[in-house]
């Protein structure tokens, strides 16, 4: 028997234990021994919850005892989150975690002390909730050259975006009634502003090109400025307005970037809609692999914590290698990488098109009689800082939004 303790009783915690209590025997089956949890840390009591009986409020009562070998941190955030991971691996204590705040800022240190002590330090929940991929970038793909990560790694977003484009609503509109759903927090600015999925490509990236991707480096936009508008336009010329993470490798290269992206029913990310997830992953010798489902909940994320723990029980004194250093990847400036852009501008379209199209040259303009005194275009090509230069001289642009294939 592996006894483990399980650090905040929460959302993602209190479905650890669900998970663990519902498929015991089959848990115990894959793991080759039963799985007791001993300990749940929570600064608060349940009364009337079975649990109770195993709830701490110190952690040192977790540290001391020598049974516990597998920690599962569930609380969320960097501190104490950090110093409590820290330790637990110092005194020879296995760690998993679902904590992408933490991983992020993180994850090369706890991956090499891990590594040290002949423990492991495993995250598979951390990034897309219940859809494995940590596991598929650091064991199943090892044999491709990773050229692009593109993923849709936040539900919040994706739900809001969905619903506009359904609904014709307006963003703050819709962000009221996930929030009504509890699809997004009463502090929404984590989602809505790219940084939940910073932080996810940020993890991604570090393990595909096997260095440390610091995530305040990482160019990112969020949502807030998409309109009911900017929806209509793009449906008009058969697009979907989602928010991207890519990482992506172009002559050797690396360029990663949060925003907003419009994409055409080609691209395999098209159909991800409401609060599902979609990975993308393209290998120079695979090819292009897709990653769909549930991005986060209760449940499905508590699941890849499990089986990050039944990895874990499975490989108890073996370190089971993750490709991430602590030497810091240089990424690419962003201003060099190269897109189309779609552009909503003030005025008529007669009367502007010899304008733009002499800074831009040959566009593709679109129109919506229901929408007056502005319109849109689609650029050709080009790169950040060609479209920022040649932006500055146009008067009126409203919004643009990069144009994916």
């Amino acid at each position: 028997m592996i006894n483990i303790a399980v650090l905040g009783y929460g959302t993602v915690g209190s479905g650890v234990v669900e998970v663990i209590h519902t498929n015991h025997e089959s848990i115990a089956k894959k793991a080759r021994q039963e799985i007791n949890i001993k300990y749940v840390l929570d600064l608060r009591d349940f009364p009337g919850d079975s649990i109770q009986e195993k709830i701490v409020h110190d952690f040192e009562v977790i540290l001391k005892d020598e049974e516990i070998k597998i920690v599962v941190e569930v609380m969320g955030g960097v501190n104490p989150a950090y110093t409590f991971v820290k330790s637990a691996l110092e005194h020879g204590k296995s760690v998993v975690t679902s904590n992408k705040e933490l991983v992020a800022k993180h994850g090369s240190e706890l991956i090499a002390l891990a590594k040290e002590k002949k423990l492991n330090f495993l995250f598979e929940a951390s990034v897309g909730g219940g859809i494995p991929i940590i596991r598929p970038l650091n064991q199943s793909l090892t044999a491709d050259e990773i050229c692009e990560i593109t993923g849709i790694l936040n539900g919040t977003t994706n739900y809001i975006l969905t619903k506009m484009r359904v609904d014709g609503s307006d963003f703050n509109e819709v962000l009221k009634e996930a929030q009504a759903l509890g699809y997004a927090e009463r502090n929404p600015e984590a989602d809505i502003e790219g940084y939940d999925t910073c932080r996810k490509i940020a993890i991604l990236s570090s393990l595909a090109f096997g260095s440390q991707v610091d995530y305040e480096d990482v160019y990112t936009e969020g949502i807030t400025n998409i309109t009911a508008k900017d929806i209509l336009f793009a449906d008009q010329c058969g697009y979907s307005i989602k928010l991207f993470g890519t990482s992506k490798k172009v002559d050797g290269k690396i360029y990663i970037m949060v925003a907003p992206a419009m994409i055409t029913e080609e691209n395999p990310l098209y159909s991800v809609n409401g609060v599902y997830n979609g990975i993308f992953v393209k290998g120079n010798v695979l090819g292009d692999v897709m990653f769909y489902g549930s991005g986060a909940g209760k449940l499905p994320t508590a699941s890849a914590v499990v089986s990050d723990v039944v990895d874990e029980v499975k490989h108890i004194g073996t370190n089971i290698l993750t490709t991430w250093s602590s030497k810091k990847l240089e990424l690419a400036d962003i201003k060099d990488s190269k897109k189309r852009f779609f552009v909503r501008i003030k005025g008529n379209c007669l009367e502007r098109i010899e304008e733009i199209e002499r800074l831009f040259g040959k566009v593709h303009t679109i129109e919506l009689a229901e929408i007056k005194e502005e319109f849109a275009f689609l650029t050709e090509e080009l790169s950040e800082a060609e479209y920022a230069k040649k932006a500055e001289q146009l008067s009126g642009i409203l919004n643009r939004i990069r144009v994916y294939r």
